[in-house]
């Protein structure tokens, strides 16, 4: 009706635009945001039926006594036995060593023994207790458990190395020194207080598995479990690491789970994992005597 000039229309219309511009925006990101809602729905499923840990009676320390008695194990989620009828035992003052081909369920073993999966037959046993039947916040910090994939966390060195309890400083560093990686830790910006970032992807693949067997190693735990512990090391490191961890020798209770032999050689016992079951057992010198697969490793090693 003539009343409004052609550039009130502009600003009219650019004003309108950004009024919408929201909107528009709201729109277009619906798609993530019902994603995100979905996820929410899922997580808050996952953690409702997951169960609550029962409540037990506290135990006394282990002394580093652990056995599984007819132990299957399967992967989360599937029914397929990875691991088939396992009785074997480990004394304190020992070292176990525990090789077999790749894909044989060595990592498996480890993951049961400590309890990150749940045995589907069978029965892991610490000083005669099941493993069920002891509270992980008790039994956790007697156990030194460094797994094939390192997992580090967001937060400093030192409390990566003191599992995130109260940093004992005096402990931290002797288990840096221990797994060859105080010197290395001191090089670091800020030394013990430097943050690794998440997954510790401020630092390299052996550094992090030094960082790792140092955490395994802290407050001198009675039973230490190594699946592959210095498969990223260079010959010098995997040395230092090997005398230091042979020095618990007749103290703590130690497993050595490796796919090279040279890892295992100076183990007190071996048992040789095939197909999901303990193949043969016994020491380095008998094994290559008797056992042909044993001895087709050493020569390939």
């Amino acid at each position: 009706q003539d009343q409004i000039s052609p550039g009130t229309m502009i600003a009219a219309s650019i004003i309108m635009g950004r009024a919408l511009a929201p909107v528009e925006m709201a729109v277009g990101q619906w798609k993530n945001f019902i994603s995100v809602r979905n996820a929410y729905n899922r997580i808050n499923d996952l953690v409702d039926g997951h169960p609550e840990d029962p409540e037990v009676m506290d135990l006394p320390a282990p002394t580093g006594d652990v056995s599984l008695q007819n132990v299957y194990v399967t992967a989360p989620e599937q029914s397929t036995p990875i691991l088939s009828n396992i009785s074997i035992s480990f004394k304190p003052g020992t070292i176990t060593g525990i090789i077999g081909p790749s894909g044989c369920g060595k990592s498996s073993l480890a993951r049961a023994l400590v309890g990150v999966w749940p045995t589907a037959r069978g029965v892991v046993r610490y000083d005669g207790a099941d493993i069920r039947n002891w509270s992980s916040e008790k039994l956790g910090p007697h156990i030194g458990y460094m797994p094939q994939d390192v997992e580090l966390f967001y937060g400093t060195v030192a409390q990566n190395i003191c599992r995130f309890q109260d940093v004992e400083a005096e402990e931290v560093v002797a288990a840096a020194t221990q797994a060859g990686v105080h010197e290395l830790i001191l090089q670091l910006p800020q030394g013990y207080d430097t943050n690794i970032g998440a997954g510790g992807q401020a630092l390299s693949g052996g550094q992090r598995q030094r960082i790792g067997i140092a955490r395994a190693l802290y407050n001198e735990a009675e039973v230490l479990f190594f699946d592959e512990a210095t498969s990223s090391l260079d010959g010098i490191t995997e040395k230092m690491i090997m005398e230091a961890v042979h020095e618990f020798s007749g103290k703590k209770t130690i497993v050595m789970i490796a796919h090279r032999l040279k890892t295992v050689e100076k183990c007190d016992q071996i048992f040789f994992i095939d197909e999901g079951k303990v193949a043969d057992q016994g020491t380095f010198d008998e094994l290559i005597e008797r056992n042909e697969k044993f001895r087709n490793m050493a020569n390939h090693a």
